[in-house]
This record gives C-alpha cells, structure tokens and sequence, in this order.
C-alpha cells in the first residue's frame, strides 16, 4: 500500500551554507568553571545523594533541555561525566543541534523571526549533515547520542572541547536523545531518514530505560525539559519497575530534583487541580510527586540553568573534598 495523500517534495529545498547564518550565540556564553558563590540547600542534599549513589553503584541520571546548552554550562557538565558523576545525560534533539554547530564552528541558534519570514529557517547545509551520522549509526546499532558524540570525538571539529556529547562518548557514559519526529531543524532536510532517525532514539529510549533499572538509592535531575524528560522518564521508570516487581525489587528509595523557571509554591507536594494551568508543567507532578511517592523525595529549585548547573557542580566538588583523607 501506498500513501493516497501527496507529500512535500523536499528536493525543491534550496539549502544553504551555514556560514551564511546570523547566529544568536557563540563561544563567548560558554562559562569556565568556578564556584558558586551560594548554594541552595536542596542542591547540596542532592550533591549529597548523588555522592552515596556513587558509593552504592546506583544510577545518577540528569535530563535536560537543549535550553541548558544555551546557557552555556558545559564545561561544568563535561567535568561532570569526567569525575564520574553522572551514569547518563537525557536530552532532546535540539540538544544535539546546539552541541554539533558549537563544536563546528563555535556558534549556533538563529533567529526565527528573521529567518521564516522567507523559508530560510533550519535549512543549513552542515547542520544537516547530523542526518548522515545518524544513518550511519543506526545502520551501526548505535544510538542517536553515541553516534553523534563518536562523530564528534573522532572527526575535525575545531571546538570539540565543549561538546557535551564528544566527552560522554569519550567517558563511555551514555547520552540519550529523545526526539519527536518534525521537532528538529534537520528533520526538514533532503537527506532525513525518518526511519533510521526512530531506530537510533528509540535505541537510545532502551539505554535510559536500563539506567533507571539501577535507580533504587539514585538521583534524577531534570533541568528545563517540561515535556521530553517527565514523559520519557515515566514510561522507561513504568518499564524497570514492571521487571523490578517479578524480581521481588524496588526502585522507590531515590531523589529527584527538579530546577527550572516556573513559580512553584514554597509546597509543592501536593498536585494542582486540573483547572490550575501549572497541572500540565510536568515535572511537578511527574517528578517532584508521582514517581516518588513510594518512599523517594523530591526537591524543586527555581533559577536560571547558569545558576543551577554551577550550584550543583560546586555541591558536587565539595563532596569530593570532604570525602577526601
């Protein structure tokens, strides 16, 4: 059978090279490493977590946003997975698209405003070479993340330095994409393969779903995803704990945090009403509620994820200085 409906010819695209792009932001937002000057209190109870989930061998898992990379935290997130803190990053597509142009050449993000006005929007010739690295690897066994990193890592990109992907590939930990297909600038492009596309994420959707196999006396951080992490969280945790139940296990004793922008109230452990707009922020009752309502806790931060990441970075080196004789 074929389709009876008539799609979009998208060899009538006319792509363009990306040096040609305004970009929105460049090398200059990504920060260096230092301290804190204040830490909230939840932030080092969680840094306190993640370091008896290290002693344990328990999962410590962060999602995000691709808005996360924009802020430009990832030396602190690279120097995470190098000290061994993290067991798997979670991030959306764009994730992706942010750490791949950076790395190539040190800018991204572009104006939509400016660039829909005359179908300009996403269609940047090296950009859209991420499309080839995900065939390959689907084609390969690997996950979308891996994948991307392995490119990364291993090929002539001037700024790899600050590829959050780049360092997990090199680190062996895991960085899961989770995409939504018509969500992403390169799912526009000729060369897309919609297929090899859902194979390599729906791979790396198994990958996560294994780490939160190892999440009894863990930590899950969600960091500014308010669809992708709460909903792929709760149907990998679905999974692991359906296994964990015929195993005669739990996966209830572990910690979530959740820091983000929107104005929760000083108590958030109770559920809005659904006439509350703040029901459908997710993280609230997925993360901070649900899923830890069998013997878990929760905190909830509001701030800026170039406050956030540095709190918990610094929270985390202090651990580390503490434990130390």
């Amino acid at each position: 059978m074929v389709s009876r409906y008539e799609q979009f010819d998208r060899s009538r695209l006319k792509i363009l090279p990306l040096g040609l792009r305004r970009h929105d932001l460049d090398l200059s937002v990504v920060l260096s490493c230092a301290p804190a000057s204040s830490l909230r209190r939840e932030i080092v109870v969680t840094a306190q977590q993640i370091a008896s989930a290290r002693e344990k061998g328990s999962s410590v898992i962060l999602m995000m946003g691709a808005h996360v990379l924009r802020s430009g935290v990832q030396r602190y997130l690279i120097d995470m997975l190098e000290r061994g803190f993290l067991s798997c990053i979670a991030m959306n597509g764009a994730g992706v698209i942010h750490d791949y142009e950076l790395a190539a050449c040190g800018a991204t993000t572009e104006s939509v405003a400016h660039y829909i006005r005359d179908g300009r929007f996403g269609l940047w010739r090296e950009t859209g070479a991420i499309n080839d690295i995900v065939s390959c690897g689907a084609a390969d066994g690997l996950g979308l993340g891996e994948a991307v990193g392995k490119a990364i890592a291993e090929g002539d990109f001037p700024h790899r330095d600050i590829s959050v992907l780049a360092a997990a590939y090199r680190c062996g930990i895991p960085v899961t994409v989770h995409v939504g297909i018509g969500y992403d600038i390169i799912h526009e492009m000729p060369n897309c393969d919609g297929a090899a596309l859902g194979a390599a994420s729906y791979r790396d959707f198994l990958i996560f779903a294994r780490r939160v196999e190892n999440l009894e006396g863990g930590v899950v951080m969600n960091f500014g995803t308010a669809i992708m992490g709460p909903e792929v969280y709760l149907k990998a945790l679905s999974m692991a704990r359906n296994v964990a139940a015929q195993e005669s296990r739990e996966i209830c004793h572990f910690t979530s945090l959740v820091c983000d922008l929107a104005p929760l109230p000083e108590d958030y452990s109770a559920e809005p009403g659904k006439g509350n707009p703040m029901y459908y922020f997710r993280p609230w009752k997925t993360i901070l509620i649900r899923t830890v309502g069998d013997g878990g806790r929760s905190f909830y931060v509001q701030g800026s994820h170039n406050e956030t990441i540095p709190q918990l970075w610094t929270a985390l080196d202090q651990q580390t200085c503490q434990a130390l004789p």
